[in-house]
């Protein structure tokens, strides 16, 4: 009997998933075709969700694909401005539905060497956790910290669980599935931020509950 290589067949699955799922959201476009002018509240959330999903696959994808050493970032100069407001954009629709207010501090001349799209996808998959877990607002910011930009995600939540509580996420967090907690995003971006490195300098990230808001605070470092 041959042995099966179970991570080979959960990405085949993930790709198969992926068709569906843009098959699903090419359906969701035409019936918002429908709605020129005033598109319910309901094909909203339901574009949104799709997309979630979307981010979550490619995700995993990414992740698989980390594992086998067949992906590595591209990394260049960004203005970290641009890379918020990439986020902002992708999340204006809900953020609105949901009466939750998403504010941004950033300088507009903070550069930052990254790949832009990890790290968008990243924050995006953040902010979205921290929309489902805040009671009305998020402040998302990006600094210079000594030889580090830093992104940094606040709200006014109840704040992390212990089970996502530790000095750079060293280890997957075990899954909460009564609270629908599995990690992902969090360990996602750990596994995106160590791939940055200048020197003898390497991304990391910290998760505590020092926000300003009194909830949640993930701080993304690249070098």
């Amino acid at each position: 009997m041959h042995s099966i290589d179970f991570s080979a067949l959960l990405a085949s699955s993930v790709h198969d998933l992926k068709n569906s799922l843009h098959a699903l959201r090419e359906l969701i476009a035409q019936l918002e075709n429908f709605f020129q002018e005033q598109k319910p509240t309901e094909l909203k959330q339901l574009n949104f969700e799709a997309n979630r999903m979307n981010n979550n696959l490619m995700q995993l994808l990414t992740l698989y694909k980390i594992g086998i050493s067949q992906c590595t970032p591209t990394i260049d100069e960004h203005y970290a401005a641009d890379i918020l407001e990439d986020v902002v954009d992708q999340h204006s629709t809900l953020l609105t539905l949901g009466n939750v207010e998403l504010i941004t501090q950033c300088d507009s001349d903070l550069v930052c060497y990254c790949d832009s799209v990890m790290i968008s996808n990243a924050l995006c998959t953040l902010v979205n956790n921290a929309h489902r877990y805040c009671f009305s607002k998020i402040l998302l910011s990006a600094s210079q910290e000594d030889d580090y930009v830093v992104f940094c995600i606040e709200d006014d939540g109840k704040g992390f669980p212990e089970n996502l509580m530790s000095s750079d996420c060293k280890q997957f967090p075990q899954i909460d599935l009564s609270t629908g907690n599995t990690g992902l995003g969090l360990f996602f971006t750990k596994t995106i931020a160590r791939l940055h490195v200048q020197a003898d300098k390497q991304g990391f990230i910290e998760t505590d509950n020092n926000s300003q808001f009194g909830g949640a605070r993930f701080k993304l470092y690249l070098p």
